[in-house]
């Protein structure tokens, strides 16, 4: 093939079509250039609406009582299995007064 005909074809491959976007850039750039100034045109505002499942106060407050209840599952489990001692026990005034004698060094 020579020089001239590749020349030729390539001057006669059919335009791609364009999509929306770049028209408009296309049309906006020719605005621009026939008033001087390019008008945008307002982009489109998503809505973005969050739904809490459950409000910030009823979250703390079920943060607050879970922590309560793993600190006293946790107590039963410790004085039960580790201590060798009822776990109901531990909710007994008797204990923790005896548990605090030991630690303040006091004979019963």
């Amino acid at each position: 093939m020579t020089d001239e005909k590749r020349h030729n074809l390539k001057q006669e491959e059919p335009k791609k079509p364009q999509n929306n976007e770049s028209k408009l850039r296309s049309k906006r750039k020719e605005q621009g250039r026939q008033n001087g100034q390019v008008k945008e045109a307002a982009p489109k505002k998503k809505v973005w609406v969050q739904i809490r499942l459950l409000p910030i106060w009823l979250r703390i407050i079920l943060v607050l009582v879970l922590l309560i209840g793993a600190a006293l599952l946790g107590t039963m489990i410790g004085y039960g299995s580790l201590g060798d001692g009822n776990p109901t026990d531990v909710f007994k005034k008797e204990t923790w007064t005896h548990i605090l004698d030991i630690i303040n060094g006091v004979e019963s």
